[in-house]
């Protein structure tokens, strides 16, 4: 048929037979004569040359469309390349990510500051507890400058390697964090606790540990203080209470640094307390019991860490009252009879990924199309269909319209969600 230009009913009238198929596990296929198809074309085209001058008329009209296809290609690739040039976050986005890093960045500092102050204490005390309270400021420090890293990197723009982004990189940063709590923190201090309550040190100077603790929980203060506004103010932008907001891990940097220094102060507590049982009562092992609890913190600190951030990274849905929102948006657009496999993904840094499969109504787009036409014109037109070659002409040009029709459509929804809801960062549609 492609050869010589014809369809299935210009073959009904010649004769055929049944071949076995070359193909395994396929029905036989049916066989023409060279000859009666080449007859039934020069009947059809007047002759072989006529046959010949369609074939190059076809050729250039496929040329042409494809070079119309090039340029639309050339003006679409010129759009993205100025999208490029957009900002990639929006402002309340470059707020939470400069928020994020001021607390973080505050945090290190501090952390790094008590870190230098316990290890000293420790080293005139002797006190397991305040070596438990030394390694978790070395931990609390080094995982924070993770964090910082992570949320640096978080901030770059998708390229061809990573077209979704970095958004993701602050769930593994504080992955690591939170692995590295559990090891570091919490093992070294139950380890040195569980020693010293078989070999106890000397009892040295509790003063000199009493002062730091003092100072280290002024100081863990402060960081709480600025992790828990940080955590207040985007709750209240996204619409969900505190705990929902640090339990769902929805800014993970800032929940770490919540989180450290929330077992910081209690493990402060915790420190001083054990140290003035020690002292009153002279036995170190009160002191020893105080790093276990300590170690036993940073352990239940760091799995809550582990776990929240291991579900964001496998692919955690946005919360189901938001999605049902932007669902309902979806649906009441008038192209639109209904949705199905819809998917809300959160990316991080308060973006979302969203996919549905959507039923578009085909009547609904031909209305409008037919809108946009001048009726006289589309009427004279199909008045003057007469055979195959004039009814194909006209389906192929208004189908073609009809499928652009409907790309713009899906552009226009696509630009409604984004404008309703400005954390939608990628979009994907299919069409049923």
């Amino acid at each position: 048929m492609e050869e010589y230009l014809l369809k299935v009913g210009d073959l009904e009238p010649l004769g055929s037979t049944k071949r076995r198929s070359p193909f395994e596990n396929e029905p036989p296929i049916r066989v023409y004569w060279r000859a009666e198809v080449e007859q039934q074309a020069i009947r059809k085209w007047g002759s072989l040359d006529r046959l010949s001058e369609e074939k190059q008329r076809r050729e250039l009209a496929w040329r042409t469309h494809q070079q119309t296809l090039f340029s639309v290609k050339k003006v679409l690739k010129d759009y993205r390349r100025g999208q490029r040039n957009k900002p990639y976050y929006t402002v309340i986005e470059e707020e939470n990510l400069k928020g994020s890093s001021n607390v973080v960045l505050t945090a290190v500092g501090i952390n790094a500051i008590n870190a230098l102050g316990k290890g000293a204490a420790f080293a005139v005390t002797g006190s397991s507890s305040l070596f438990s309270e030394t390694l978790h400021s070395i931990a609390d420090t080094a995982n924070q400058v993770i964090l910082a890293v992570g949320i640096h990197k978080s901030a770059q723009r998708a390229n061809l390697d990573h077209p979704y982004g970095y958004s993701n990189v602050r769930h593994v940063a504080s992955l690591i964090s939170g692995v590295g709590i559990f090891c570091l923190g919490s093992g070294v201090a139950f380890f040195h606790g569980f020693h010293a309550l078989y070999d106890p040190a000397p009892m040295g100077d509790f003063l000199v540990g009493y002062c730091v603790l003092a100072a280290a929980l002024v100081s863990e203060s402060v960081t709480l203080t600025l992790a828990t506004r940080n955590i207040l103010r985007n709750s209240r932008r996204q619409g969900c209470s505190f705990w929902q907001y640090v339990r769902q891990g929805r800014d993970p940097s800032v929940n770490v640094v919540l989180l450290e220094d929330l077992a910081a102060v209690v493990g402060v507590f915790v420190a001083g307390s054990s140290m003035a049982l020690s002292a009153v009562t002279g036995n170190m092992m009160f002191d020893a019991c105080g790093s276990m609890l300590i170690g036993g913190l940073l352990g239940t600190v760091a799995t809550f860490i582990i776990v929240t951030n291991s579900h964001a990274l496998v692919g955690q849905s946005i919360r189901q009252e938001e999605l049902e929102r932007i669902n309902l948006r979806l649906e009441e657009d008038i192209m639109i009879r209904g949705i199905h496999d819809v998917k809300g993904i959160d990316m991080g840094n308060g973006l979302v990924r969203y996919k549905a499969e959507v039923d578009f109504d085909g009547r609904e787009l031909t209305k409008k199309y037919l809108e946009r036409q001048d009726s006289d014109v589309l009427t004279a037109e199909a008045k003057q269909l007469t055979g195959d070659e004039a009814v194909e002409k006209f389906l192929l040009r208004h189908g073609e319209a009809i499928v652009d029709m409907m790309g713009a459509e899906i552009d226009r929804i696509e630009s409604d969600l984004r404008k309703a809801f400005p954390q939608i960062r990628h979009i994907d549609l299919e069409i049923l």
